[in-house]
Parts: structure tokens; C-alpha cells; sequence
């Protein structure tokens, strides 16, 4: 006789609801798609105004006159108290420079203050102060950030001196920047007044000349080539500092990508973004090319799709999961102890919300598969909760047995490891508490050691010669997952401890693979959901 294994078969309005929504998700993506795609399309072309229709507003370049360029520093961010870093004259707008300059440091900046930069491009022979048609913009010559010998590596400095010069490290202390890149719209293009584009509108002042607009050089500061590597510390003994300072025009297709780039940093600090990892970002948009940044944001699309349906198919996978048969408990019981931890880790160090809320909602899901896998049911009454933990049966006893065999092994393996690397770190290594020497132990033991918890689910599967207990659709989810993430770990500079996890997911799914392709699928065994084979079936009722 065949086991009791038949269940009622999955109806078709169950079916068409699910196809209903992957359906919507899907028309979502594609319509995010469609607006990503216009809104380059915007970028990549701006339709210029015709002569004779509409309001033309016509470039003042479009005269050749002989311009001039005039950097000055100033405590203020006026026009009062300027000193002359450097003039060029007879500027041409179509060439490329870069120039070092020596800038000399007012007393007030070298006691820990601030100094300014106004960049003009006027009229040749004029002074920009009396020339109505110049365009000038202000920009920071110095900033304050934390004091530290490494500025890039800022968290590894933090936890090194919280413990001995908290006062130090926190107080805020002027750095030089030592670039300054400039870029101005070299096209020659007529813009129409109906369908003048906000980003430009905000660059461009316009003048009235005779029966025509004319709007002047369109100014930009690259604030993007701004790295955390490149600012130097301030102090009151040193009078002059270099600033390498580079032009180059651009075209308008480009002055309008780095000014939305640009806006797009700016909006990350409200998102909770540290300015290291805005920094790594600047990175990213600046050393590489355009169409990998392109691409980068096509892969990332893909990415969070994938992420909702592994999410989605997890739930729905164990929320109709009633027989364990196969299931490694160990292993749900670890990545549920792995996310609370990463979860801390993360609140700790005061992560983004754009971090944080992904993590929280898969810890939520993992504490409720532990739920579901251990068979725990929580009744309300009108006073008090019952909790009523269910029983296994003797192939889910056979399965748990398989389990905590497997677990024992590791534990032999794991446990001094991890136990040692937490010594070793609390003798030669500085951290703010108690509490943070044990999250940031915790965290390296799972991303060093986290691949080792997967190995009770393999030998339970040749323990039972089989796969169908898994959740295939998942694991090809976060397989995809796994190779984006490799992919983004060549292009951001992510730790090695993040880069090692990912490689250890690939590893583990082909092993999957393999197990799937060696154990070939048992047409007698009880599928993942409760249903028997269509044959099994037609055995039973004989």
C-alpha cells in the first residue's frame, strides 16, 4: 500500500489568482520600464526650436565673443573679499585644461574655517564685477568632515578610536578639496521656451536682445569629482595648498545627465545615505562608462523584480508546506539567526531605510518560517494566547534525525572557529562596547562560516535520494540574485566578506544542480505541496 499522500488537488481559481498577480507585477515592471526608458530618451534628445515658430531663445555663444575665465577664493560666498587664483584669457569653450595652482589659506580657514570659490566667465578685458552679461556659481573650496588619517576608510578608523578619543574622531575638522572641475554647455543650441527643460532652466539666465532671447553660458561645478580620497586636512601651520583645477565642455545631452547625476547624490543624503557610501556611488558614476552605468541600471530592475517573486513563492511555498518530509530545520533555524543579526548590524551602523527595509522584511519572513517548520500555532483567546506545537510523524522524525547528525558534524568545525576568531578580535582589535565586539563577531562568523549551514539540506537529500521536498522556484530566484550581486561586486567596491558570500550561494546551487540531476524525480513520491504523482493516484484507488 501506498502512503496516505493525496491532497486536494490545486482548484483553477486558486491558479488564476496567482497567474493574476504575477500578471500585474509583471505590466508594473513593464510600465517602470517604459518610464525609465522615456525619461532617458528625454535626456538623449531635446527638441530644438525652429525658427519662426514658437519662442526661440538662441545661445549667446551662437556670437563667438572673446571670453574670459576668472577664479577668485573668498571667505564669503560674495562677491566681496575676492583673491585671484587664476585667470585665463581669450577662454576657449571648446578646448579642455587642467591646470595646478598653489591657493593661500587665510588665517580664518586655517583655524577651522571655511573658504570659497567663485568661478566667472565674463567678457574679455572686463571686470566680472561690471559685466552685466556674466554668469559666475559659488562652490565650497573646503568642508568639514571627521578627522582621520584614512578618510576612505572612515568606519575602520571609528571603530579603532571609539574607545580611546571618541571626543577626537567626532569633532568636525575643515578639509581642502583639492579639485575643482568645471563644465559649460559648448553646443550650439536653440531652446524653445514652451518646452524649456527644467533641469536647464535653473543653469540659464536670459537677456532680451532687440527682438530675440538670448540665454548666457550655461555654468556647471562637477560636484561628482568631488572623492572622499582626495580632501586633505587642514591645519593652522600650513599657509597654501594645491588645487588642480580641469574644464571641459560638454554637450547637451551630457550637461543635462550630470546635472539629474548630481541631483540624484544630493537626494541620497535624505535617504539616510553616509557620505562613505556616497562616495562609493560617486565612484561608480564617474570611473565608469556610460552604457555600464546603463546597463548597471537594466540589471538593478531585474534585480528587485526577482527579489519580489523569491519573497513571494517563499511565502507561498510554506504557508502551504504541511508535511517537513525532507526539510531541514537546522538550516531555516540559521538563516533566521543570520538575517536578526545582519538586521542588528545594520541599525548599528545606522544603515540606509533603502537597506534596511529589504532586511526587515526577510527577517519577518524567516522568524515566520521557523513558525511554520517547527508546527507552532498561536490560538487567541479572549484573556491569553495558547501556543500548540504539532507532532511529527515518523518520516518527519527520520528527516529531523538526518538533520541534527549533519549539525552535530559542523558544530565541530564551526563552534571553535568562530569561538576563536571573537577572541582574537576583543584582544587585537578596538570597538566602541561589548555589544558591538559581539555583532561584528557574529557577522563575520556567518559570512565566513554561513555557507556550512546549507550542508545539513544537502545531506538530507542524499540521505532521501531525492530533491522534490525543495522549493525550485526560490533557489533559481536567488540564484539569479546571486549572479547580479556577483555582477555588482565588480562594479561597486564591496567587501571581501560580501563578495566571498555571494561566490558561496553560487557554489551551493550547483550543488543543487547537481543533486537535482543525480536523484532524477521520484514519479511515486508525495510532491512538495501535499499531491501525490498522477500514477500514484491511480495505484491508491486500485
Amino acid at each position: 500500500m501506498f502512503p496516505s499522500c493525496y491532497s486536494k488537488p490545486t482548484s483553477s481559481k486558486d491558479l488564476f489568482k496567482r497567474t493574476y498577480l504575477t500578471k500585474i507585477l509583471l505590466g508594473v515592471f513593464v510600465v517602470y520600464m517604459s518610464h525609465t526608458c522615456w525619461v532617458i530618451y528625454g535626456f538623449v534628445y531635446t527638441k530644438p526650436c525652429e525658427r519662426g515658430k514658437g519662442d526661440c531663445i538662441s545661445s549667446y555663444l551662437a556670437e563667438r565673443p572673446r571670453l574670459q575665465l576668472s577664479i577668485f577664493s573668498s571667505l564669503r560666498p560674495d562677491h566681496s573679499e575676492l583673491n585671484l587664483i587664476i585667470k585665463i584669457d581669450d577662454f576657449d569653450i571648446h578646448s579642455k585644461f587642467e591646470r595646478v595652482v598653489n591657493v593661500s589659506l587665510p588665517l580664518a580657514t586655517r583655524n577651522n574655517g571655511t573658504l570659497h570659490t567663485l568661478v566667472y566667465v565674463h567678457k574679455f578685458g572686463v571686470s566680472p564685477l561690471q559685466d552685466n552679461r556674466q554668469v559666475h556659481h559659488v562652490a565650497q573650496l573646503s568642508t568639514y568632515m571627521m578627522s582621520r588619517k584614512n578618510l576612505s576608510s572612515a568606519k575602520e578608523v571609528l571603530k579603532k578610536h571609539a574607545a580611546t578619543a571618541p571626543r577626537v574622531v567626532d569633532r568636525p575638522i575643515s578639509h581642502w578639496r583639492s579639485r575643482l572641475t568645471l563644465n559649460m554647455m559648448s553646443e550650439d543650441f536653440t531652446f524653445n521656451r514652451g518646452t524649456l527643460p527644467s533641469d536647464v532652466r535653473r543653469y540659464m539666465r536670459v537677456f532680451q536682445d532687440e527682438n530675440r532671447m538670448v540665454y548666457l553660458p550655461l555654468l556647471h561645478i562637477d560636484e561628482l569629482s568631488v572623492r572622499v580620497k582626495d580632501m586633505m586636512e587642514i591645519n593652522g601651520s600650513t599657509t597654501k595648498l594645491p588645487l588642480t583645477i580641469s574644464y571641459e565642455g560638454l554637450s547637451l545631452r551630457q550637461f543635462r545627465l550630470w546635472i539629474h547625476m548630481q541631483d540624484v547624490m544630493f537626494s541620497l543624503k535624505r535617504f539616510g545615505f553616509t557620505e562613505v557610501n556616497i562616495d562609493e556611488i560617486k565612484g561608480v558614476l564617474v570611473d565608469n562608462n556610460l552604457y555600464l552605468l546603463a546597463l548597471t541600471t537594466l540589471v538593478t530592475a531585474f534585480h528587485f523584480i526577482f527579489e519580489f517573486l523569491a519573497f513571494k513563492n517563499d511565502i507561498s511555498f510554506w504557508k502551504k508546506k504541511k508535511n517537513m518530509v525532507g526539510m531541514s530545520r537546522k538550516t531555516v533555524l540559521w538563516r533566521c539567526f543570520s538575517t536578526i543579526v545582519i538586521l542588528l548590524k545594520m541599525l548599528e551602523e545606522r544603515s540606509s531605510l533603502l537597506g534596511l527595509i529589504p532586511v526587515g522584511i526577510g527577517t519577518t519572513i524567516e522568524v515566520w518560517k521557523v513558525k511554520q517548520v517547527s508546527k507552532i500555532q498561536l490560538q487567541w483567546r479572549t484573556s491569553r494566547s495558547i501556543v500548540h506545537v504539532g507532532k511529527f510523524d515518523e518520516s518527519e522524525r527520520k528527516t529531523i534525525q538526518h538533520d541534527t547528525q549533519a549539525m552535530k558534524c559542523l558544530s565541530y568545525l564551526v563552534y571553535p572557529l568562530s569561538i576563536s576568531g571573537a577572541i582574537f578580535s576583543l584582544v587585537y582589535l578596538r570597538y566602541k562596547n561589548y555589544y558591538s565586539w559581539l555583532i561584528n563577531s557574529l557577522v563575520s562568523g556567518i559570512y565566513a562560516f554561513g555557507f556550512l549551514s546549507m550542508a545539513p539540506q544537502l545531506f538530507i537529500n542524499f540521505k532521501l535520494k531525492s530533491v522534490d521536498h525543495l522549493q525550485w522556484n526560490v533557489l533559481m530566484y536567488k540564484a539569479v540574485n546571486t549572479f547580479v550581486n556577483d555582477a555588482f561586486a565588480c562594479v561597486f567596491s564591496t567587501h571581501p566578506s560580501h563578495q566571498l558570500g555571494c561566490f558561496r550561494d553560487e557554489i551551493l546551487f550547483l550543488l543543487y544542480l547537481y543533486q537535482r540531476r543525480l536523484y532524477s524525480t521520484n514519479k511515486t513520491r508525495c510532491r512538495e505541496y501535499g499531491s501525490c504523482h498522477h500514477n500514484h493516484r491511480k495505484l491508491k484507488a486500485q
